[in-house]
């Protein structure tokens, strides 16, 4: 019989402790971006100096991105471990690089520090993380298993990585509820991104048909879906325009119409073929539906400082 080294039985011993690389891989940071854009576009609009508050704004960063966008991240992966076996097997979770019951326990330890960094950024920045928190566990948790109907799974995450991170940046620095003109364009984007979610299940139709998952491409058919992202996606750009030129900014009201524009000229291409030209409508029409929110971010910043707000 062939004898094992000391070395080799250890490499072949089961986990007991996480790796800081598959905590990283859990969290996947390449979802943070979203979040933290949407902050950004909070912090730009507040009109208050950032340089003098940049430690209230890194607080911020780290809970739209690593904390609260982390922890649903975490909560996803540990709820979906049984399929993700099946699917992607080489995911933290079922690989067995994130063993036992780590997967929730990050899960929780991630919650329970996003709270505490949410209430050392005032009142308002603490009320928007615990709201983020319960969509946050309840998109993927049972019984409420957001994640399964596309009407609610794509509400709470449009919420989550555009609405919430918005609010959170502006009331953050002004520690006190933001400008409701602030808060009316935060939840106009919001619901445009429900349009940006739908555009992702695209990918998915067959694997969400065979496990019974009820995303809109699924529920509607893929070209209904399709029209109804596009319809989602330009209305709310409509309104955020409309507000921009009632608040007395026509010039970024029209750089934001040129941006929808934009969009509209790409939109029937995606209804046409919305299998194929999602991944290209997500590189061009979305592009230009974030750009637009950090104008009007600028609109706002430059409206409350002509104020004196």
């Amino acid at each position: 019989m062939a004898s094992v080294s000391p070395s080799e039985t250890l490499a072949q011993a089961p986990r007991r402790l996480p790796s800081p690389g598959a905590v990283l891989e859990l969290l996947k940071p390449v979802t943070w971006f979203a979040p933290m854009w949407a902050l950004g576009c909070g912090v730009v609009s507040a009109s208050v100096p950032a340089l003098a508050n940049w430690p209230r704004i890194l607080g911020a960063v780290l809970l739209a991105g690593p904390l609260v966008c982390g922890t649903s991240q975490a909560a996803n992966d540990w709820f979906d471990r049984h399929v993700d076996a099946i699917n992607e097997p080489n995911r933290p979770i079922p690989s067995g690089r994130i063993p036992g019951r780590w997967g929730l326990a990050i899960a929780i330890a991630w919650t329970a520090l996003s709270l505490v960094v949410g209430a050392l950024l005032g009142p308002p920045v603490f009320v928007a993380s615990v709201v983020g928190l319960v969509l946050a566990w309840v998109y993927s948790a049972p019984p409420l298993r957001l994640k399964a109907n596309g009407w609610w799974g794509n509400t709470a995450v449009g919420l989550c990585y555009e609405g919430l991170p918005w609010f959170t940046g502006a009331a953050a620095l002004t520690v006190r509820m933001p400008d409701a003109r602030i808060v009316v364009l935060a939840l106009l984007y919001s619901l445009g991104a429900f349009g940006i979610m739908v555009l992702n299940d695209f990918k998915a139709v067959e694997g969400d048909t065979q496990l019974g998952v009820r995303s809109l491409p699924v529920q509607l058919g893929v070209r209904r879906a399709a029209i109804l992202a596009c319809v989602v996606m330009a209305v709310p750009q409509a309104g955020a325009i409309a507000l921009l030129f009632a608040s007395g900014r026509p010039f970024e009201a029209k750089v934001v119409s040129g941006l929808l524009l934009a969009q509209l000229l790409f939109m029937p291409v995606l209804v046409r073929e919305p299998k194929k030209r999602a991944p290209l409508y997500n590189a061009t029409g979305t592009t230009c539906f974030v750009a637009g929110m950090m104008v009007s971010a600028f609109a706002m910043r430059a409206l409350l400082a002509g104020e004196g707000s």
